[in-house]
């Protein structure tokens, strides 16, 4: 087992790794940037360096920073969180050859699932189904007409080294193909610094559907159940659940069989997120995200197992603590992104904290790095906390959801609590009877 983890975050996951780290017995070193000498996962840690001024690539974007950190400090191994340089095959290949542990996947196989083009090829090879759509980037205009009418209108153009909505557009027609195309590679250039672009077929009403999976690295892998995490805005996950409402559980099998077999063929190491539309039961890869994701707890919740203990475990050469027939599925659990934002604008909302009072109770877990007279910085993510409630049932969790929701006090700034209080008493929501077109279109009506 490791000696000593270096985190390389902010915020709510910094201060997630760190009690894991804790808990195994681990000590803890913290970077952070100026912006963030007060955030509370660095009054916890062991140790804390900080690595440069407020904005990120000059902080938690630089490399020679972090890896200078880890030989100050006698780290050996980095967690790398979500965001930041946590699917930066660059970097988990520059700590590799300074003898210090990445905890997550090899930089080859995040370089394979980086590349959108690669990775559908990928999933398409280890028997995962896949949206229809061209075999490879779009080189012009006479090609993406000929793809968009093998696979039929609609259709979607995506950047391939992608994400967070951005190089995404729809073409209805063969009329709007054109101005899709080009407008799709514009923004991937300017984005992603690639403007490569690929088209699939657009799915009408789908549901988003994730996988997580991990792997030994030594040809094992084991799945841990499926979010549905459909509730999103421009593409960004808003609130997420396990299990889904929409699939039973024979497909729920089916569809984590898969995923397992997959891993394990791959020989793949770590966590991943395995991720898919589904609509008229039909699954469709579209991407597989290899680091922990956002949403982790609701999989905790349901599991009863910690995904960064298991992490950590894998990384160290441990192996997996479990094997596929001991994880089983407890109930239901959901989770709410509270962010620093206008409910209704969605516009960034930093500043101080006034005052701040989480819900408790049984089946209540709230992660959050923030507290009373904590000055939120400008310069990064708008996440402050999430909120995950767990129930015998999806009833039951819905219940203590809206209590929950009721018993959260963040003042000083806005914060997107109150979009949750209308959501949680909607019917739509409450039957689980929703796509990823839902939420934008009831944020709609109030425009």
């Amino acid at each position: 087992m490791f000696q000593k983890i270096l985190i390389a975050n902010r915020g709510e996951i910094a201060l997630r790794v760190l009690r894991a780290c804790k808990e195994l017995g681990i000590q803890t070193v913290v970077v952070h940037s100026t912006a963030d000498s007060d955030a509370m996962h660095v009054r916890l840690a062991d140790e804390s360096v900080c690595i440069g001024p407020p904005p990120s690539r000059e902080s938690y974007l630089n490399i020679h920073q972090i890896v200078a950190a880890c030989e100050i400090t006698g780290a050996d191994a980095v967690h790398p969180g979500y965001g930041f340089l946590s699917e930066n095959a660059k970097f988990a290949d520059i700590l590799a050859a300074h003898n210090i542990t990445f905890i997550g996947p090899s930089g080859d196989h995040i370089r394979i699932m980086g590349d959108k083009i690669e990775a559908k090829r990928t999933a398409k090879r280890l028997g995962i189904p896949v949206v229809p759509g061209s075999d490879g980037a779009i080189s012009d205009d006479k090609e993406a007409k000929r793809v968009a009418a093998e696979i039929g209108y609609p259709v979607i153009i995506k950047a391939s080294a992608g994400g967070g909505g951005r190089g995404m557009k729809v073409a209805h027609t063969e009329a709007d193909l054109e101005v899709a195309l080009q407008t799709a590679k514009s923004e991937a250039g300017a984005a992603f610094g690639d403007d490569a672009v690929y088209i699939e077929k657009y799915l009408e009403k789908p549901r988003h559907i994730e996988v997580q999976v991990f792997g030994d690295g030594a040809g094992r892998g084991v799945h841990f159940g499926e979010r549905d995490c459909s509730l999103q805005r421009r593409h960004q996950k808003v609130w997420e659940e396990a299990n889904s409402p929409a699939l039973n559980t024979e497909e729920r099998s089916r569809i984590g069989g898969i995923c397992a077999k997959a891993i394990a063929d791959l020989g793949y190491s770590g966590a991943g997120t395995i991720e898919f539309l589904y609509e008229n039961g039909e699954f469709y890869f579209i991407e597989m995200n290899t680091r922990l994701q956002v949403e982790h707890p609701v999989t905790e919740a349901i599991t009863g197992i910690d995904l960064v203990h298991e992490q950590i475990r894998v990384a160290s050469g441990a192996g997996l603590s479990v094997r596929q027939e001991d994880i089983k599925f407890n109930g239901h659990a959901i989770e709410c992104r509270i962010n620093a934002e206008d409910p209704r604008t969605f516009t960034p909302s930093p500043g101080t904290i006034t005052h701040f009072h989480t819900p408790g109770g049984l089946g209540i877990r709230v992660d959050s790095g923030v507290y009373s007279g904590y000055k939120i910085p400008p310069y990064y993510d708008s996440l402050i906390g999430k909120l995950i409630v767990h129930g015998r049932n999806r009833v039951e969790c819905m219940m203590r959801l809206r209590r929950a929701l009721d018993e959260f006090v963040v003042d000083g700034i806005k914060t997107t609590l109150p979009l949750f209080r209308d959501l949680v008493g909607n019917p739509d929501i409450a039957n689980g009877d929703y796509d990823i077109h839902w939420l934008e279109k009831y944020l709609a009506k109030d425009e």
